[in-house]
């Protein structure tokens, strides 16, 4: 855990998303913002789409669809996003924070496996491909940050209650590995209003912020990419 930040921190609840639109919000706050500005977590669900990391490879897309492929600046390979999948994008100023990006990867990964554990799910990170995977060698949950300016963008996706079909039509994060879901793995699956809650617990805690508020959704996107267009 690191020291308790001094910042304010705000937590944004922004619904279902379509992707681009959530993309270039992102890295206008990240453009626009100083060493004033407070971080902020993003949740949301993304329509499908599948997303193409840096170090993505055409051939990791096996059979796509109907569901659009999106280029994107984070680190990695290819993911999926749909509904019932919780993304969390993490804006947060790393020399602030005195972290590094290793360490905020790390306290990331924590945080899902704690909150997997609210519910008696053991899993665990692998050093050699970030993410969160349970015991019996399924990924259940994907990283992929971008830092610029010393600070991030982009973030996590953690499956909860999704239709598990569109990753057959990928390789995720050309690993070759199976995905899946919390809903499959307990008896009693609990809403993906109260995971996000504890992953957002978990996030706070993982940060060193004791206090937090929650913003608005819609304004942050709608100011992040006026304010954009605006000064471009």
């Amino acid at each position: 855990m690191t020291e308790p930040a001094q910042s304010p921190l705000t937590i944004r609840h922004l619904g279902l998303c379509e992707y681009g639109h959530c993309f270039a919000a992102m890295k206008a706050f990240n453009e626009q913002r100083d060493e004033t500005t407070g971080d902020e977590i993003w949740f949301l669900e993304h329509q499908p789409v599948f997303t193409q990391g840096q170090a993505g490879k055409d051939e990791y897309i096996l059979s796509p669809g109907a569901i659009p492929v999106v280029q994107s600046d984070r680190g990695g390979h290819v993911t999926y996003h749909g509904p019932g999948q919780i993304t969390a994008y993490i804006l947060v100023d790393l020399k602030r924070l005195k972290i590094g990006v290793r360490d905020l990867v790390s306290l990331i990964e924590q945080a899902l496996v704690d909150t997997l554990g609210y519910w008696n799910i053991s899993a665990s990170p692998r050093r050699e491909a970030p993410g969160v995977y349970v015991d019996s060698g399924e990924k259940i949950a994907s990283l992929g940050l971008r830092i610029r300016k010393g600070r991030s963008y982009h973030g996590l996706n953690f499956n909860v209650a999704m239709d598990m079909a569109p990753w057959d039509c990928i390789n995720p994060c050309g690993l070759g590995v199976a995905m899946t879901q919390l809903q499959d793995l307990v008896d009693r699956p609990p809403g993906i209003e109260q995971v996000t809650e504890k992953l957002a617990q978990c996030l706070i805690a993982g940060l060193g912020y004791n206090e937090y508020s929650i913003g608005s959704g819609d304004t942050a996107l709608n100011k992040s990419v006026e304010r954009d267009n605006y000064e471009h």
